[in-house]
């Protein structure tokens, strides 16, 4: 399948060749994608049967979830079943799709997390006014604006990549279609991609890493100023799950896409993306449900909830 201006297919080579690793890694992968549905669900679910939990922040909780559960699913099923079955190849539309998917959700995700700080700053600052600022209105432009920015920059992405000639080896060194690993493997020219990632993400990182810290700098003022020991819990148990996530994130999204090719490496490759595409949906419902006594709560009345609407 070499030497084909335009490949009909590509070949993702996963984690390993040898038939127990695969069988390994498909279990471990199935284990997380099963774990990150669940989680997740349970706190859409949990969100909308709870009436008291009908607020701005567990809308954007929500949308958090939902783009977690699209996020993993865009890449994991994929690879399972390339581990079970060794049949590596994935068609070239299929890849197409997989790349708009993934850049959709990874800036969906980022775009999410800065409104998410944004609605904080809000709710501990200016809390007499957060239900003036914090409209549902005002927060359904808010969630509507991250994912149409998303969607465009999704589009722009995946048109840039697919634009390049693919003349030589259909390998992808990744368990999914990844932009960065479809530019090693073109034969044209990539530096225009490779500068409008970076420009892209250089201006956004730079945009969202900034708005979101200048937030938490407000928040933590105020939160210091705080008379009473339970006061300053309750505002920082409602700010460190959402900084500890979008941290997370953050560091593994700008390596994987912006770090130089001297850092660069399969297994190094494989960790990264792995790190930003299968950890943030497992770990951030975990971190949310965790420290938030609402979610908790909430959760253990779900089967009260089902059971009271079917009667």
């Amino acid at each position: 399948m070499a030497n084909l201006s335009t490949p009909t297919a590509f070949l993702l080579m996963g984690f390993s060749d040898y038939h127990d690793a695969q069988i390994l890694h498909s279990v471990m992968f199935l284990f997380v994608y099963i774990t990150a549905i669940v989680v997740n669900l349970l706190i859409i679910t949990a969100v909308i049967l709870d009436h008291h939990l009908h607020c701005p922040m567990y809308f954007f909780l929500i949308n958090l979830s939902l783009i977690d559960v699209c996020s993993i699913s865009t890449t994991l099923p994929k690879s399972i079943a390339i581990s079970l079955t060794n049949n590596k190849i994935i068609s070239f539309s299929g890849c197409v799709t997989q790349v708009f998917l993934v850049v959709t959700f990874l800036g969906a995700e980022i775009a999410v997390l800065t409104v998410m700080a944004y609605d904080r700053y809000v709710a501990i600052c200016h809390p007499l006014q957060y239900r003036l600022i914090m409209k549902w209105d005002a927060c359904i432009q808010m969630a509507g604006a991250t994912w149409i920015t998303s969607l465009f920059h999704a589009v722009l992405q995946t048109s840039f990549t697919f634009n390049l000639d693919f003349c030589g080896s259909n390998i992808i060194r990744q368990y999914f279609c990844d932009i960065p690993q479809l530019q090693k493997i073109s034969c044209s020219d990539t530096r225009i991609n490779q500068l409008l990632i970076f420009i892209i993400g250089f201006f956004v990182d730079s945009f969202c890493f900034a708005l979101i810290f200048a937030s938490y700098g407000y928040i933590f003022s105020a939160v210091l100023r705080i008379p009473s020991v339970q006061g300053r819990y309750k505002a920082f148990s409602t700010c460190t799950p959402h900084l500890t996530v979008f941290t997370l994130f953050f560091i593994t999204g700008v390596f994987s896409y912006m770090r130089p090719n001297t850092l660069s490496s399969p297994t190094v490759d494989l960790v990264s993306a792995v790190l930003y595409t299968v950890l943030p949906p497992v770990f951030n419902p975990i971190i949310y449900s965790f420290r938030n006594r609402d979610i908790q709560a909430a959760i253990w009345k779900i089967p009260q909830k089902l059971k009271n609407l079917i009667a």
